[in-house]
């Protein structure tokens, strides 16, 4: 979910090549939640092993981060820690949501509508503590640094893309990192490489979007582009002002231009309706629980216990062994470019 202001802010695409040797920090939940959603069979059943153990976020962080890892690119994954009040209020109307396409999903099975499945299956996900413990022990054994932030991973990540010159991004599909002040976001990082649509399969390609720019094409500041995510819909006030796009919102903020100035305006304009507390969310953004030190490690791989962990879920112990085979060439090839240098 996350801040909607995908449709009026410019992205460039860039090639997975163009990221060699650069160190990306990955909004973990962001990543994991969009493998579990899109890693999935046709009828929107997630991949499971036999004993009926959901294996799709281990499919997607493995086959997903070792293509990256071999173009060269460093991972640092930042998990969330405990949730602000103000999302947690928010879990509780996405419960309710969940719900209902859970009811929805149940007819289509009784109806053997597969397309219908697919459709609402993919509204029911979670991500519990086993998932997220597993996770980090597969991550850790691919030789990525894993953080845990104290509160919001995106903020964590941002913080660390903004204040730390060897990362260079912070990758996520949401938006909410640049109002978190994150220099540069990467989209479609652990995306698959080819995405089908009607007339065939189309090459996906990351894109990068600099804080710098967005700000400098939309002619406004970081204040005013925290109220712009605001009036649009923040994951602490989905949906926004009722009646305000992002079009609209982007007048408003641009007139009225404090964030006093903008949420007065709203306040007194008869056809809208404020109904949440601007200056809560504003200071929650602004002022996140993070870690200002973290410590980052990047472990070595340990290509036993990569096998331990997936082929206790039935991965195929050949398409494994076929991806650690990659890996053993390009640190053979790291390793006689090194020797050469040095006999020079």
């Amino acid at each position: 979910m996350g801040l909607q202001i995908g449709d009026i802010i410019g992205k460039k695409q860039i090639r997975f090549s163009d990221l060699k040797s650069k160190t990306i920090v990955v909004d973990a939940f962001n990543a994991i939640y969009q493998f579990l959603t899109t890693i999935r069979q046709p009828d929107g059943t997630p991949l499971k092993d036999s004993k009926d153990n959901i294996t799709s976020h281990l499919s997607g962080l493995f086959y997903r981060n070792m293509k990256l890892i071999l173009e060269g690119i460093k991972l640092i994954y930042v998990f969330d820690g405990e949730a602000p009040e103000l999302k947690k209020r928010t879990w509780e109307k996405r419960k309710q949501a969940k719900d209902l396409a859970k009811e929805k999903y149940d007819k289509a099975v009784s109806e053997e509508d597969v397309e219908a499945m697919g459709k609402y299956a993919r509204s029911d996900v979670l991500l519990d503590e086993k998932k997220i413990d597993e996770s980090k022990q597969l991550l850790e054994a691919m030789g990525i640094a894993v953080i845990q932030a104290p509160g919001e991973g995106e903020a964590q990540a941002s913080f660390m893309n903004k204040n730390d010159k060897e990362i260079y991004a912070v990758s996520s599909q949401d938006y909410d990192c640049l109002m978190f002040k994150a220099p540069k976001l990467i989209q479609n990082l652990g995306m698959s490489r080819r995405r089908r649509t009607i007339s065939g399969y189309v090459e996906v390609f990351p894109q990068i979007i600099e804080l710098s720019e967005v700000l400098k094409q939309l002619d406004i500041n970081q204040e005013q582009l925290i109220c712009l995510g605001i009036l649009c819909g923040t994951d602490y006030n989905p949906g926004g002002v009722y009646g305000l796009g992002p079009k609209k919102s982007l007048k408003f903020v641009k007139e009225f231009k404090t964030k006093e100035g903008i949420f007065k305006a709203v306040e007194d304009d008869e056809k809208l309706e404020l109904s949440f507390d601007w200056k809560e969310i504003y200071n929650e953004i602004e002022n996140p629980k993070i870690d200002k030190k973290p410590k980052i490690e990047f472990p070595k791989i340990n290509q036993e216990k990569i096998k331990e962990i997936l082929l206790k879920y039935e991965f195929s112990e050949s398409r494994i062994d076929n991806q650690l085979g990659k890996l053993d060439e390009l640190k053979k090839a790291k390793a006689q470019k090194t020797l050469f240098t040095f006999s020079i």
